[in-house]
């Protein structure tokens, strides 16, 4: 099998499936917005933050394995830093990511005749929301469609979420755009996936979403690869956790809303009115910052960071919770585990592989405050074996690697 392999931005899973399947000699090209050469010395001449934003968009083929059609791309990160956020508007501004998305698909769809005849291309890979027409062109051409589904379908995405704002409507502002994605986004996103042949899901949650006349297709479940462990200089800046004399600092990562389940967290944390717990929110608002604090007037917010400034915050916390009520795989718990830190998460993280009860974390249902706060009760009464279940995180965590999700997925489109 040869794959042509298409996405936007090519962010980490993508560049482990890429890695994947160059090194099996399946990919025959990929097609992304914009792609830099790492040595190139025009980046040495760019001021930092201008570099790194280009470093991000390195990747680990040939030049000759890249196409790029990078114009939509870069006026839909430039516009909106000179003032011109309407553009980038989400489905409607002409430089939105929805806009980004299918203006490559349809150029890769042009494309895939004669790719299908140079590269000897028998396979196409695409991301959900960027499809459509690829999968379309491809079914002509008598290709197979591998299709990537990051998150849970998005029948299971709008239930749910309309469920939460007539649970906590004061909290439905932030369960951001699965609730308001418009029809025809939603039509392309049942289109896409009834054209394809193999569907690629990050966890088992996302699998389960699928509509009945889907679950006869190529499923695939391949976990995502988790950060490298503590090392031993690292491990000491983690030596207070299982200590009693301070709080137990519980920490959440992730944009600050509902879909992520932050209100039944606060209302956890309400429940208990303890002094000797510390509630850390490291993300992005979705609302104003008096929102938050009348919600739970005590609470540390800190900022986004950094990936290296992220897993130092999660060095200094005892605790990962997110109760998600939708998500894909987050990944943000891998990490969390990676710096030793036990979860506390709901099946809808799609990780429930992650917890081995009582060793690694716990589950916790899904709306349901009185359960989080059953744990977090569990943890304050139980600190010293916080140390040791963060160590069987850690090793539990490790065994996730990334190497493995792209050597699973091309396995399976092996066989």
């Amino acid at each position: 099998m040869k794959v042509i392999l298409l996405h936007p931005t090519g962010n980490r899973n993508v560049r482990a499936v890429m890695e994947g399947l160059a090194s099996a000699g399946m990919l025959a090209e990929f097609n992304t917005t914009l792609s830099a050469d790492p040595a190139a010395s025009w980046l040495k001449l760019m001021p930092k933050g201008m570099s790194q934003e280009w470093l991000r968009r390195t990747f680990p083929v040939p030049a000759d394995q890249i196409w790029t059609s990078p114009l939509l791309e870069i006026a839909r990160i430039a516009l909106p830093k000179l003032g011109w956020r309407s553009c980038a508007e989400h489905e409607h501004g002409w430089a939105s990511l929805d806009a980004v998305y299918h203006q490559l698909d349809r150029a890769a769809a042009r494309r895939l005749p004669r790719l299908a005849q140079k590269r000897k291309a028998n396979a196409v890979y695409a991301y959900e929301d960027g499809a459509l027409a690829t999968f379309t062109q491809a079914k002509q051409l008598g290709m197979t469609c591998v299709y990537d589904l990051p998150i849970a379908f998005w029948e299971t995405t709008r239930r749910l979420l309309t469920e939460e704002a007539e649970r906590l409507p004061g909290w439905a502002p932030t369960l951001g755009g699965g609730i308001l994605d418009s029809p025809a986004k939603l039509e392309r996103k049942t289109r896409e996936l009834e054209l394809a042949d193999v569907v690629v899901g990050p966890g088992q949650f996302v699998l389960n979403s699928l509509p009945p006349w889907a679950k006869g297709k190529q499923l695939v479940m391949a976990p995502f690869g988790s950060p490298r462990k503590l090392d031993p200089m690292e491990a000491n800046e983690s030596a207070e956790k299982g200590k009693s004399n301070r709080p137990l600092r519980v920490l959440f990562a992730g944009a600050m809303g509902q879909r992520k389940g932050l209100g039944d967290l606060f209302a956890a944390v309400r429940l208990l009115n303890r002094s000797d717990i510390e509630l850390v929110v490291m993300g992005s608002l979705l609302a104003p910052m008096e929102f938050y604090h009348e919600a739970l007037p005590n609470f540390t917010h800190e900022p986004g960071r950094s990936n290296e400034q992220v897993l130092a915050l999660m060095r200094s916390c005892d605790v990962f919770c997110l109760p998600s009520i939708v998500e894909g795989r987050a990944l943000v718990m891998q990490e969390a585990m990676s710096q030793g830190l036990p979860l506390i998460i709901t099946p809808n993280t799609g990780g429930a592989d992650l917890i081995q009860e009582g060793k690694t974390g716990f589950l916790v249902p899904i709306r349901s405050p009185e359960a989080i706060a059953n744990k977090l009760t569990w943890f304050l009464e139980n600190r010293a074996q916080i140390p040791e279940m963060g160590r069987n995180a850690q090793e539990h965590a490790a065994s996730y690697t990334w190497e493995n999700y792209g050597a699973q997925i091309v396995e399976s489109l092996s066989s």
